[in-house]
């Protein structure tokens, strides 16, 4: 015989009670995470109960302040080293350290990461649209809108520059500076004017298909990039950074590697050029 469907007190048909796999697996994960941080939490008081039995009722020497749980760190890496920051600060810097240019200017990068990196080793000065509030060893500072006229004093002022993850900025108002949507080309100009003929300039900006990320950035197909410098500029060397965050020294700028931009959509394209 058949098995007839089950009906309900009322005559309808019973709702099946399985719950379906996708919540299953949800809830499985929810309670991992959830077991997992109640063992961390666990961990941690045991182990403030032994520091304090190991310190005893007459410590004097460290009191005990207010609890400050660090629970992640023990699971984490010791530290990062990736991303277009790192790698474009730590490269520039050792460039410019291996080439000792006469002065070395920057324009708008890392106070706090490339800046400071050459700032150990030599003196460096700094121009950006903002203010900079604090007195740093070997970083001279001046304030200045580069969307601006360059006064003559400044022109050819320097025979290395630098300008990291800057350019893309330009004209979209992001830092005080005015609306223009050739802020680029006004730019990569004045860069071009505070150079001395045959100068150094470290490079990077933001490659992949070509667009505006209003009002973060601007992103660059390498195409484009090769015409704003013919001419203008020679390419020395060229790396870059993929969207992964790993840093890829000297590549050679292959027709398919420029048509791709390296496969990149959002990464780091650092060149080091030579004023032609």
């Amino acid at each position: 015989m058949s098995a007839s469907p089950t009906t309900s007190r009322n005559g309808g048909m019973a709702q099946s009670t399985s719950i379906p796999s996708r919540v299953l697996a949800r809830m499985k994960r929810r309670w991992v995470r959830s077991r997992h941080k109640l063992e961390i939490w666990v961990r941690f008081f045991r182990e403030l109960r032994t520091l304090k039995k190991q310190l005893g009722p007459d410590n004097k020497v460290f009191p005990f302040g207010k609890l400050y749980p660090c629970l992640d760190d023990r699971s984490s890496e010791s530290g990062m080293g990736r991303g277009a920051y790192f790698h474009q600060d730590l490269l520039a810097a050792r460039r410019i350290h291996s080439n000792r240019p006469a002065v070395h200017l920057d324009v708008g990068s890392r106070i706090d990461g490339f800046v400071a990196h050459v700032a150990s080793f030599r003196p460096i000065q700094v121009i950006d649209v903002r203010p900079l509030s604090s007195n740093i060893a070997n970083v001279t500072f001046v304030q200045m809108d580069m969307m601006g006229e360059i006064a003559g004093d400044w022109v050819g002022c320097c025979d290395s520059l630098s300008c990291l993850h800057v350019l893309e900025h330009f004209g979209l108002g992001r830092y005080g500076d005015a609306v223009q949507w050739n802020g680029h080309l006004i730019g990569l100009e004045n860069l071009r004017k505070l150079l001395k003929q045959r100068g150094k300039l470290y490079l990077s900006v933001p490659i992949g298909p070509q667009r505006i990320e209003f009002n973060a950035h601007r992103v660059f197909c390498l195409e484009y990039l090769l015409e704003l410098f013919h001419g203008k500029f020679a390419i020395d060397c060229f790396s870059f950074v993929d969207d992964a965050g790993d840093l890829h020294e000297g590549v050679d700028l292959t027709d398919e590697g420029v048509t791709t931009n390296f496969g990149c959509t959002c990464g780091c394209g650092i060149f080091e050029l030579t004023k032609s």
